[in-house]
């Protein structure tokens, strides 16, 4: 593949960082953290612009732009800690996977993603089916024309501003766990329905706990064949796993600690040119991490849908917030409280990237998981 961008695309991403220059100028601490902040009239000027969606095919509300540019546009949004929480997830996972799977009539629904008029989350995890997601409880069971929902999701990101939930449940329990599972789309006003928020250790609401009790779903909202939703969920994985947003979530910190370290007082014993030789290995990392990133973003522009790819990025970019997060405390415990407002701002970014980058390994699937899948589908290794 050739890394260089094009001129159109290197235009695209001036014109999405020109429209980023209207945000306003400070940013909560809900706003620095993964995916940003909720903005649902943020979302519809994105959505003005054509950019939700933007590489679908335009029978979908798409432009037909590309993966390459999705990923620019993906990059500079959450770089600059854009409120896009609530498209951002039906734009990477369901917008795609119900253009694959979905009837007619649930296709209906990527329009609206595509115009900001409808946010759907994703219902996976549960108390007992973290990693091991294939031994989810909640079951769906006929009745007529209508599946009666019941059970519990966990660490549902964003439902709380959500329309639809896509479930992930189980309507065969006789059968191997990966064969019993099916997917359906819950409308999140359905009776029987009750969001509890969870609270992070930085006093952020990003996920929540969701109880389903006797919810009626329509039939037809089955998405894919019953008991086959497993390879379904397995592709939308994919999807969130790939993307750039992994490795860039905390670019912005990133820079700010290079600009700190360029004016820092001197330090004893060669503490200083320690600490900066620790961050240019960051920086050498970042760039062999957007590398991974851009090159999943290509395999989708050849209608690929990376898999062990998709987890190299992932347990890459994750893996390095964490030792950007380690970096940036070793800054502050040999700079301790930091002299100006500007540098105590800097101080309180850095504590909280390292409370919260704890669960980067964790969401989407843990860095052993995705070790797993790039020894057995990747290197083709033995279970």
């Amino acid at each position: 593949m050739d890394f260089r961008f094009t001129p159109a695309q290197d235009a695209f991403r001036a014109e999405v960082r020109d429209f980023l220059s209207t945000l306003p100028p400070t940013r909560s601490a809900e706003e620095e953290q993964y995916l940003g902040a909720h903005d649902k009239d943020f979302s519809k000027r994105v959505a003005e612009r054509g950019w939700i969606g933007q590489a679908w095919p335009r029978e979908f509300g798409g432009q037909e732009m590309g993966f390459i540019e999705r990923a620019i546009y993906t990059e500079e949004m959450i770089t600059a800690c854009a409120p896009v929480s609530y498209h951002f997830i039906s734009e990477r996972q369901m917008g795609p996977t119900l253009m694959r799977h979905g009837t007619d009539e649930q296709k209906q629904l990527i329009r609206k993603i595509a115009s900001a008029d409808m946010a759907i989350c994703i219902g996976m995890s549960e108390p007992e089916a973290g990693s091991d997601l294939a031994n989810v409880a909640t079951r769906a069971v006929i009745d007529g024309d209508d599946y009666i929902l019941n059970g519990q999701k966990i660490w549902t990101s964003h439902a709380q501003h959500s329309d639809m939930i896509m479930v992930v449940c189980r309507t065969n329990p006789d059968v191997p766990k990966h064969k019993g599972i099916s997917l359906l789309l819950v409308d999140l006003k359905s009776p029987g329905i009750s969001i509890r928020p969870l609270i992070n250790m930085i006093g952020v609401h990003g996920f929540n706990e969701i109880f389903f009790d006797d919810v009626r779903v329509p039939r037809k909202n089955l998405l894919g064949r019953e008991n086959e939703g497993w390879y379904i969920l397995a592709e939308n994985l994919d999807f969130e796993r790939g993307g750039i947003e992994r490795l860039v979530t905390t670019a912005k910190l990133h820079q700010e600690l290079i600009e700190f370290m360029k004016t820092a007082p001197e330090l004893p014993g060669g503490r200083k040119d320690a600490l900066r030789h620790e961050i240019a290995e960051r920086e050498i990392e970042f760039q062999v991490g957007w590398l991974l990133s851009y090159r999943v973003a290509w395999q989708f522009a050849q209608g690929l849908v990376p898999n062990y790819e998709a987890s190299m990025s992932k347990v890459y970019g994750t893996e390095w917030t964490q030792r950007l997060a380690r970096t940036g405390m070793h800054v502050v415990g040999a700079y301790g409280l930091m002299a100006t407002p500007e540098q105590r701002e800097l101080r309180r970014k850095i504590e909280d990237a390292y409370v919260n980058t704890l669960s980067h390994t964790l969401a989407g699937g843990t860095s052993e998981v995705q070790r797993n899948i790039i020894s057995t589908r990747g290197l083709g290794l033995p279970r």
